[in-house]
């Protein structure tokens, strides 16, 4: 029997069911999950043959409570991995050739041989895969070949970063099959940067990648962006009634890459401006004393974006200190604030060169209109400019609320997300409740900091 048979059934014998539970911790029961990974075995099996030491590997997707652009300034962000995942069959190949393949998509094939930068590939998944292997090879770890079958349930353009999720997946892959785990998540994370930054094209902080290689709800400051502190916190949104929302307003991000990229932008302006890199090494007074020369030398937007950066990042360490105290009523005030600095300061709630699409803006109004009645708090969620919002719901108004929502936007754009406490990893029967496993030796530890 070939390894390949053997690990379906396991599956189908409930050997997987723990594992399971740990990685869907909503979704799990009702035999969904195994239907799942016995689909993707059947992409694999038909691409690939039965083959031999087929390994499995997800990466989740990832939701931003607090910090909304502050990652590429090196600020701080509250983060958390959600159940949604990129799920991948994989097995070591000798061509030194990278060969993916997922139903629906373009086969994938990259050769290691060449793993420099390639113009006509940027925007594209063969970028990322290029990046990441590059990413392992500058650091002194291996990158060889690999033949992979990929299942993703993270929307494409749902806000959820499905990108991430695919670097640490491949990331991840890497790190088992030629490494044995000896890369750290948050390594993993810098891997999908570099890729995204470097060979994607996209001028990206670090944010989603950590959120999706270390798992759980966690605080990140990137003051150090090589050794970014991360702080697990305990969510307790459940234990208190509210249930955590997206809504998909449907917008595409397509042609969105310089709107993103202006914020960077603009805020890197305020800081060359002080002789800084970034703006968590500019003084907030200093800032607000040469406001009005800011005006001159910069324009407007810089100014008010700067501001954003200053309030969000202070907002982004008190909301984590309110959820880690238990005190969700000053939790979702600072979620409220948080999402007026995003609406009035950082302007990233609809396209400029756009204005007549604005779903964003109307979602965000909705919401109001209906959880300030309910309680709760919403926000623009991600890059911004289009796509999802974020709302925390009291589950007794859930269904109301998800009625309204899908009316506007369409049925199933209301969608509830429970926080996964395990981030990327191998998926394997005897994984522990914080994510390790025999093979893993540089995992992340929850019940610590780690830089």
């Amino acid at each position: 029997m070939s390894d390949l048979q053997k690990l379906k059934n396991k599956i189908r014998d409930g050997v997987y069911d723990g594992a399971f539970a740990l990685l869907y911790p909503v979704n799990h029961a009702g035999g969904e999950p195994g239907r799942r990974y016995l689909s993707l075995l059947e992409t694999f099996e038909t691409g690939f043959g039965i083959g031999n030491d087929v390994r499995l590997f997800s990466a989740p997707g990832r939701i931003e409570i607090g910090g909304n652009h502050t990652d590429h300034q090196r600020g701080v962000v509250l983060a958390a991995a959600i159940d949604t995942d990129v799920l991948c069959a994989a097995t070591p190949s000798p061509d030194n050739t990278i060969f993916i393949r997922s139903a629906g998509y373009s086969d994938i094939s990259v050769s290691l041989e060449d793993l420099s930068v390639h113009d006509d590939e940027k925007g594209s998944p063969s970028a990322i895969v290029r990046g990441v292997a590059a990413w392992f090879r500058k650091q002194g770890y291996d990158a060889g070949g690999f033949r992979a079958a990929i299942t993703s349930n993270v929307s494409t353009g749902s806000g959820l970063s499905s990108s991430a999720a695919f670097e640490v997946a491949t990331g991840g892959i890497m790190n088992a099959l030629y490494n044995e785990h000896k890369v750290g998540s948050v390594d993993i994370a810098i891997a999908g940067k570099y890729a995204e930054n470097e060979y994607f094209g996209k001028p990206s902080g670090l944010m989603d990648q950590m959120a999706s290689s270390v798992g759980g709800l966690v605080s990140i400051d990137f003051n150090d962006p090589a050794a970014p502190v991360v702080r697990r916190i305990d969510s307790h949104l459940a234990d208190a009634g509210y249930d955590i929302c997206i809504v998909d307003t449907k917008g595409s991000h397509a042609d969105l890459t310089h709107e993103y990229a202006t914020i960077p932008e603009e805020m890197g302006r305020i800081a060359a401006a002080f002789g800084k890199d970034a703006l968590t090494d500019v003084d907030e007074q200093s800032f607000f004393a040469r406001v009005p020369k800011l005006r001159e030398t910069c324009g407007d937007r810089s100014v008010l974006r700067a501001m954003h950066f200053f309030t969000d990042n202070q907002l982004a360490l008190r909301e984590a200190d309110a959820l880690a105290a238990g005190d969700i009523r000053e939790f979702l005030s600072l979620v409220r604030r948080s999402g007026r600095s995003s609406l009035a300061c950082l302007q990233n709630i609809f396209s400029a060169s756009d204005p007549a699409r604005q779903g964003i803006s109307v979602a965000l109004a909705l919401s109001e209109r209906f959880l300030s009645e309910t309680g709760g708090a919403w926000r623009v969620h991600g890059g911004g400019f289009a796509g999802t919002i974020l709302a925390f719901v009291p589950d007794k108004s859930f269904d109301d609320y998800k009625r309204e929502m899908d009316g506007v936007f369409g049925t199933g754009s209301c969608r509830r997300l429970a926080i996964r406490p395990v981030g990327g990893a191998e998926v394997l029967p005897e994984m522990a409740p914080d994510g390790q496993c025999p093979r893993a030796e540089r995992s992340y530890s929850p019940d610590k900091e780690e830089r």
